[in-house]
């Protein structure tokens, strides 16, 4: 099963881009959904996340610039990205997982899309 994502692009820097993922309903429960990073020449990052109850959290680096929600059907999750910078320049997968990972023991999401590139220029 693989998640749908959409929204990402070329963008400069200090703009904004709304990413955008479907999940299948057939997955089932699902607890978390959430968005990583790949950046060029760099290892996979946790961006964000938000559970089915609402309780966020975000990586340091897009704190107070990035904010991420879901339908309340709970089968849609996004992405609004803001104030972008250059260092945000990456391929962007939306996932889903039914707990909450431990992200600092190397746990990672069970479900994941497509990835979608967003370059932001300088």
């Amino acid at each position: 099963v693989q998640l749908q994502a959409s929204g990402g692009g070329l963008v400069q820097a200090g703009g904004s881009l709304r990413l955008s993922c479907v999940i299948p309903r057939s997955i089932g429960s699902i607890y978390t959904m959430g968005w990583y990073r790949q950046a060029p020449g760099k290892e996979r990052e946790l961006v964000a996340r938000i559970t089915s109850g609402g309780s966020t959290n975000y990586a340091d680096s897009v704190k107070g610039r990035f904010t991420i929600s879901r339908t309340s059907a709970k089968n849609m999750v996004y992405l609004q990205m803001n104030s972008l910078k250059p260092d945000d320049t990456a391929v962007y997968y939306c996932n889903a997982d039914s707990i909450w990972g431990d992200v600092e023991a190397g746990d990672e999401p069970e479900y994941w899309g497509q990835g979608t590139r967003s370059p932001v220029s300088s």
